[in-house]
């Protein structure tokens, strides 16, 4: 995928996020995009709420993926990336 035509899809994706997030903020969560991968797959990291909510799966499969696979159908997936204790413990501890 060429850097402009990847720049649009991230662009894109960013639209369907703003979407949802007065949905997440009502809950005092919200989200921020952390990348595209060549796979199509999404990256998003949850906050606030939403980062240990029980329920943050299901908002993120049935409002967030939703939201983005309806404007840009070529997303495979939508996860959520968790940068916490793995920044906290360096590998092998």
């Amino acid at each position: 995928m060429t850097n402009s035509k990847k720049k649009k899809i991230e662009s894109k994706i960013n639209k369907a996020i703003e979407s949802v997030r007065p949905y997440l903020q009502m809950d005092g969560g919200d989200i921020s995009f952390v990348e595209l991968t060549d796979e199509n797959i999404v990256k998003v990291k949850l906050l606030g709420a939403c980062h240990a909510c029980p329920m943050s799966i299901q908002t993120l499969k049935l409002g967030v993926e939703k939201a983005i696979k309806n404007i840009v159908p070529e997303i495979k997936e939508v996860v959520a990336v968790d940068y916490g204790l793995e920044d906290t413990f360096p590998e092998g501890i």
